[in-house]
């Protein structure tokens, strides 16, 4: 078993917000298990990423019950813990879709990758989580997930009705409050990020924030201190409304 720095586990950490998550762990000198689905693409960004640091691709598709047993297993036998998990990986399956319209099918794959996902990997990877002296989960939401923000701020922006997305980090939060409740007697902490409106491939480039921006939040929130917040939902500037 390896003698191990702080260890991160990032999903979805192949592109965007997650590959630059994982760039700045590695820049502070933590081992990063760069998550992703697709191996081909998840080694090429884990060989590039190595040049800021310790970097290392495990094959991760949150949807897949098996591979996530497999990561558990590898992580348990190689490192015998788990410091810092970020649920990064999400999708968008529709577009421009109201509740009124909406394809149920397109918003069930939303829910998959998004709630369940990050359901899945959480409840997998928190007996290695629990061995930390000092476990951090980070959800990565949006404020697209408030109930308060999402629909006054939308139009504004120009960002368009996505029913699925949009609820499922509504659930997501939820879900950060529950662990969040269930664990408060442990040393973890779980929070939910906003990372803002940021340019990735997710929506077509059209953000206005930078990736480095956006990961700023989420690295915050995986090195609190021990009298840092549990069961929060956080921004750049602080406290999101829910």
């Amino acid at each position: 078993m390896e003698n191990k720095s702080t260890l991160a586990l990032v999903t979805g950490g192949n592109r965007g917000i997650g590959r630059e998550t994982a760039r700045q762990f590695a820049a502070m000198g933590m081992t990063v298990l760069l998550g992703a689905r697709e191996e081909s693409r998840g080694r090429e960004a884990a060989e590039e990423l190595a040049a800021y640091g310790d970097v290392r691709f495990i094959q991760l598709d949150v949807t897949d019950d098996d591979q996530i047993s497999a990561a558990t297993r590898t992580v348990d036998e190689t490192f015998g813990s788990l410091d810092i998990l970020v649920n990064n990986a999400g999708v968008i399956a529709e577009r421009n879709i109201t509740a009124a319209t909406a394809v149920v099918d397109e918003v069930r794959t939303t829910y998959e990758t998004n709630v369940f996902g990050a359901l899945r990997v959480t409840n997998g990877f928190l007996p290695l989580l629990l061995r930390s002296s000092a476990g951090r989960v980070v959800n990565v939401s949006s404020f697209l997930g408030s109930l308060e923000l999402s629909g006054r701020n939308s139009p504004n922006l120009g960002i368009p009705t996505l029913l699925g997305y949009n609820t499922s980090k509504t659930a997501l939060n939820a879900l950060t409050a529950q662990y969040a409740a269930e664990l408060r007697n442990h040393p973890i902490k779980i929070n939910s990020a906003d990372p803002g409106y940021v340019s990735t491939d997710l929506n077509g480039h059209t953000g206005t924030r930078s990736v480095e921006q956006g990961a700023a939040v989420v690295v915050s929130l995986a090195t609190l201190g021990e009298d840092g917040p549990t069961g929060g939902f956080f921004g750049e500037e602080g406290p999101v409304p829910w």
